[in-house]
């Protein structure tokens, strides 16, 4: 990957700029993001947002390390309840699902397929599979973690300890986005 590079919504109205290589790259089969990834791909147009098995695949990166360039006033926030501190941003120009936020936390899950297919990240690792209502379906070509496992707290660890020990907020994305009611998807 370069130094910096530029992914977008599927439209090409939002662009973000990331700067150096990702820390990580996960799918994650929490109940959380696969209810949100739902709600987002029933918005008219949405692009998918959600891999196999309902799967968000993420490419984790610093905060301070990711800038939105073009675009910000299509940023939306949706937040599974009104007092989350995880939002997910999503571009309302084509309704393409941008990254996830834990507001609290020093990096950003930015969506990998807002990478195009021939530079997308392969992911290293499943999380929170134990949240499926059989684990066993999944294939055995990546380690497959019930839980969090512990490459992902100690790559976290690594990222937070190289920004200072510093959680800077993401600038952008602070409108709220009106989505369907849970159990109202598709």
């Amino acid at each position: 990957m370069a130094d910096r590079q530029e992914i977008s919504c599927d439209c090409g109205a939002v662009e973000l700029e990331l700067e150096g290589r990702p820390f990580g790259v996960i799918e994650c089969l929490c109940a959380s993001c696969r209810e949100a990834g739902a709600r987002i791909e029933s918005l008219p147009g949405a692009p998918p947002a959600l891999g196999e098995w309902g799967a968000s695949r993420f490419v984790l990166y610093r905060k301070d390390r990711v800038a939105c360039r073009k675009g910000a006033e299509h940023v939306r926030a949706h937040r599974l309840t009104p007092d989350s501190p995880t939002r997910r941003l999503v571009a309302t120009c084509c309704n393409s699902a941008m990254l996830l936020d834990f507001t609290k936390g020093h990096w950003a899950s930015l969506y990998a397929p807002r990478w195009p297919d021939a530079g997308r990240p392969k992911a290293e690792m499943r999380i929170q599979t134990g949240s499926l209502p059989d684990p066993s379906v999944l294939p055995g070509d990546m380690p497959n973690y019930r839980g969090f496992g512990w490459r992902f707290p100690l790559r976290m660890l690594g990222a937070f300890a190289a920004m200072g020990f510093r959680s800077p907020d993401l600038p952008f994305g602070e409108q709220p986005l009106e989505l369907p009611a849970e159990g109202a998807v598709r």
